[in-house]
């Protein structure tokens, strides 16, 4: 009688946490390992992924799943971090670094690049992404063929980091959906195929077929003479929202929050304006090929420096805001008080990666640690209001899902709450989200079983 566990594996890279987790039938975790590898530097001294180091601890682990005698792997898949791109020869071997979104592009590179195409402007419409430099994972190929040109004319493969990753297991080229739709500035929305640039310019050569986030290969475990079904691997912003789209019906946004903080509408299929784009708004896809209007905000990175700022003056510890809870006696006086720099300014967004106004502000102005967090929380959700409404604009959206970091910080949930008292407001809670999406988009393949109906916990905040 067969005492193995029937599970899927998912393997869900992060900047700086690398997750292995096994999910059984109902999409319990039963098994769950985390790996950090310091980073390296690129060819340009720039620090970068140790590819080395994460794929090594990759295959090890993939080996001992095969061979384990607690666990039968009848399927396995992978979610990581996007814009970011693996390149192989012709023999398919790794060459060149994975190299570094937050790496500075080269400005005249980019401002000749987009002469060509009739500026910056015309080039995010027809893209339907802002122009982030290598944040867009065309221009960095296009940065590739220009400012490592030894490197560019040996590759024979360009994978985003979850195709190189089942690459490894399937050997098969592909590339994916999600991760086109990622702010790559390499697909056509209005067409669904590459954008006609990367054929111009040599790169389409060196792009996979694309196939949607639900396909599988069958690959053999030798181990056990068994098949395992292998995913083609997501973006992870788009694998969190399928734990979402699989349990509810009514029209709702998803705010994201971490580093970025995302607001996806995946009942808004309008391509954004050119106005729209400057400010941060593009289209991502899901994992079976739908336009879903998103916008992109900084906001996280934005909190982090603001809260070093506010932990110097006070000279005080910098987790200084985990202990503070929603006041709101504090903000009736931020809101009333009179000075050069109104609470009640107006806030005009102006990209992606702007800062909310708190960063102009005078830091003596503020009695207290927990007066100046109360105002960087309302000038964060003043610029998040700007953002979101991007996305709910001609949409029958009645509810909105917090999940993330933000969505435990009661301050934030309340500001929201307020901000929006049309809506639903809830922070949501959910057993590792982006991972369990990776699973759930190939459920079909592996698992008989009907979706759990308790994927996603709720907490509705209502406004005051």
């Amino acid at each position: 009688m067969e005492k193995r566990k029937p599970v899927v594996a998912v393997f869900d890279i992060g900047k700086t946490n690398k997750k292995l987790l096994l999910f059984d039938e109902e999409y319990n975790v039963v098994k769950e390992e985390i790996a950090f590898f310091d980073e390296i530097v690129d060819d340009d001294g720039f620090p970068c992924e140790d590819i080395d180091a994460l794929t090594g601890w990759l295959l090890a682990k993939w080996a001992e799943l095969k061979q384990s005698s607690g666990f039968r792997v009848k399927a396995v898949n992978f979610s990581t971090y996007g814009a970011s791109l693996v390149h192989t020869n012709a023999e398919g071997k790794r060459i060149g670094y994975l190299y570094n979104y937050l790496k500075p592009y080269p400005e005249a590179l980019l401002q000749e690049f987009l002469r060509k195409r009739g500026g910056s402007a015309s080039f995010s419409e027809t893209t339907s992404t802002p122009i982030m430099g290598h944040l867009n994972a065309g221009l960095q190929l296009y940065w590739l063929k220009h400012a490592k040109s030894e490197i560019f004319k040996k590759i024979r493969s360009s994978f985003h980091l979850p195709q190189y990753l089942s690459f490894l297991i399937t050997g098969k080229r592909a590339a994916e959906m999600t991760n086109l739709g990622c702010h790559s500035a390499m697909w056509n929305f209005s067409d669904g195929n590459y954008q006609a640039w990367l054929e111009e310019e040599g790169i389409q050569e060196k792009l996979a077929p694309v196939i949607k986030g639900d396909t599988v290969t069958e690959c053999l475990n030798e181990f056990r003479n068994e098949i395992v079904q292998v995913g083609v691997g997501l973006h992870d912003s788009s694998a969190a929202t399928i734990p979402y789209l699989s349990s509810f019906k009514t029209p709702f946004v998803i705010l994201s929050t971490g580093t970025w903080v995302i607001s996806l509408n995946p009942f808004n299929s309008e391509l954004p304006t050119a106005d729209e784009l400057e400010k941060g708004c593009l289209s991502y896809l899901t994992y079976q090929g739908n336009p879903v209007k998103t916008t992109m905000l900084f906001a996280g990175n934005d909190h982090d420096q603001q809260v070093k700022s506010i932990a110097e003056h006070f000279h005080i510890a910098p987790d200084f805001f985990k202990s503070i809870s929603f006041d709101e006696a504090i903000l009736f006086t931020l809101k009333n008080r009179e000075d050069d720099f109104s609470a009640n300014s107006t806030f005009h967004l102006i990209s992606a990666t702007t800062p909310c106004k708190f960063h102009l502000r005078n830091l003596t102005a503020f009695q207290s640690p927990r007066e100046a967090y109360h105002q960087l929380l309302c000038d964060m959700i003043e610029q998040q209001i700007s953002s979101t409404a991007m996305v709910l604009k001609d949409s029958p959206v009645k509810n909105i899902y917090v999940d993330g970091g933000f969505c435990r910080n009661n301050i934030y949930m309340q500001l929201l709450a307020n901000a929006f008292p049309g809506k639903n407001v809830f922070a949501t809670s959910m057993i590792q989200g982006t991972a369990l999406g990776a699973a759930l988009a190939i459920h079909h393949s592996w698992n008989d079983r009907p979706l759990p109906q308790s994927l996603i916990t709720l907490n509705e905040w209502k406004a005051i």
